[in-house]
């Protein structure tokens, strides 16, 4: 599933998009979101508004390309209490009927961007960086126990989508993203299952709400989570064993508007975006977050994006 960093494209990736999307330095799906609108504009009301553009073509009914940058607020690592704000660049686009989409510190690839129809699926490789305690933070204490590497992350997401379920311009899509770390840092791997509905609500606007959950492997949770006899010894931490379970669970809600009131043009498109974690298991009993940090994890994110 796709958080894109937009739902403008900071939309953009919101709908139907797993934790692995919507974790600290995301993004969103609008000109995806407000693709598929478009095309179901274009099938149950043809001619009725003002032509976008010569001939009355859409920019978003063949291939097009959004360019933009916008601010993340989020936790410093996962399980922190200590929050900061980054800048985030964001590219999409659809080429060809292959879909590009950010994702947190990555992307991901949709080989079936160009199906059409009630029943829609999407399927192609994804890949992201991971860079939980590896720069410097204000906790003394975690700080002592010593800096993680940065893993990076490749796998796959694939996905179905029902479009028309309760409007002309609705969305429900369930999805499922599966990686493995390639860098030798926590070397394991993370499975990401999400539910998202996502619904134009006239021509230049887009929300999109969407829920997931995320579970991770033995060697994921001890790398980030356990806390080692030398760690314990540097940081004054108690010693803890974390293992393989469910990670974290959570929703995030996004919206998306077209400054000119039409998405169908292009340009500008402005969006936002709440999202709300919960750490669960280990990663929530373990002394990084019950006594240094925070099992609640919330993040806000805000940009823009030129869509052509």
């Amino acid at each position: 599933m796709k958080f894109c960093l937009f739902i403008g494209p900071l939309a953009m990736g919101v709908a139907a998009v797993p934790l692995a999307a919507q974790d600290t330095a995301e993004t969103t799906e609008a000109p995806a979101v407000e693709a598929q609108a478009q095309r179901q504009l274009d099938e149950f009301a043809p001619g009725t508004a003002r032509p976008p553009r010569p001939g009355g073509s859409s920019v978003l009914s063949g291939d097009w390309f959004a360019i933009g940058g916008g601010f993340v607020y989020g936790a410093n690592y996962s399980g922190s209490d200590e929050y900061r704000l980054l800048a985030v660049p964001v590219i999409a686009a659809n080429f060809k009927s292959v879909g590009i989409r950010p994702r947190a510190a990555g992307l991901s690839v949709n080989f079936l961007e160009g199906m059409r129809g009630k029943v829609t699926f999407s399927a192609g490789p994804t890949f992201r960086f991971r860079s939980d305690r590896t720069g410097s933070f204000k906790d003394e204490v975690v700080e002592a126990a010593g800096k993680l590497d940065t893993a990076f992350e490749l796998g796959a997401q694939a996905g179905v989508s029902f479009n028309r379920v309760f409007t002309r311009f609705d969305r429900v899509s369930l999805g499922l993203d599966v990686q493995f770390d390639v860098a030798g840092a926590h070397g394991g791997s993370v499975i990401d299952p999400g539910v998202s509905y996502s619904s134009a609500l006239g021509r230049g606007t887009v929300v999109a709400l969407s829920v997931g959950a995320q579970y991770v492997d033995g060697d994921f949770a001890d790398y980030y989570y356990s806390v080692t006899p030398e760690q314990s010894a540097a940081s004054g931490l108690p010693q803890f064993n974390a293992d393989a379970g469910w990670h974290k669970a959570g929703a995030t809600l996004a919206v998306g508007q077209d400054l000119s009131g039409d998405f169908r043009d292009g340009g500008l498109i402005i969006g936002g975006a709440l999202g709300y974690r919960r750490l669960l298991g280990d990663a929530a009993e373990t002394p990084f977050t019950a006594l240094r940090g925070d099992a609640d994890q919330f993040t806000a994110i805000m940009g823009v994006a030129y869509v052509f």
